[in-house]
């Protein structure tokens, strides 16, 4: 599932050095101040500093640039950041949208499809 809507990005539109945590930030749907912060919590700990810069210099020459075209509206933007997190979860959610418009469509065919007197006085009536 390698498409161009599950691909981690750097994301020049809303980055503050190289798009990053921005990418980041959009790839899993956190705000990026979240992700910023995160990014300076892990530096200034101590533990991970020596390694965390070349990491992120590294991430920012190798991910390749957001597309422009990657989503059309915010709503697509939301249906594949929650797609990145949980596939099982969104195929289980469209699964049970189609099911409740299948519903839905099974009682609007059985409405009229079925003996109905009121239905059938009123075309009797127009006529």
């Amino acid at each position: 599932m390698n498409t161009p809507r599950t691909t981690l990005y750097r994301d020049k539109q809303n980055a503050k050095l190289m798009g990053v945590c921005s990418g980041i930030a959009d790839y899993t749907g956190v705000n990026a101040f979240w992700v910023r912060l995160g990014f300076l919590a892990a530096l200034f700990s101590g533990i991970l500093s020596p390694i965390i810069i070349p990491i992120y210099f590294l991430a920012g020459l190798l991910l390749n640039k957001k597309p422009d075209y990657l989503y059309s509206e915010p709503e697509e933007q939301k249906y594949w950041q929650r797609v990145r997190q949980s596939p099982q979860r969104t195929a289980r959610e469209v699964r049970s949208r189609f099911r409740d418009i299948d519903r839905r469509l099974a009682e609007v065919e059985s409405y009229y499809v079925s003996s109905n007197p009121r239905l059938t006085a009123e075309i009797e009536r127009l006529r």
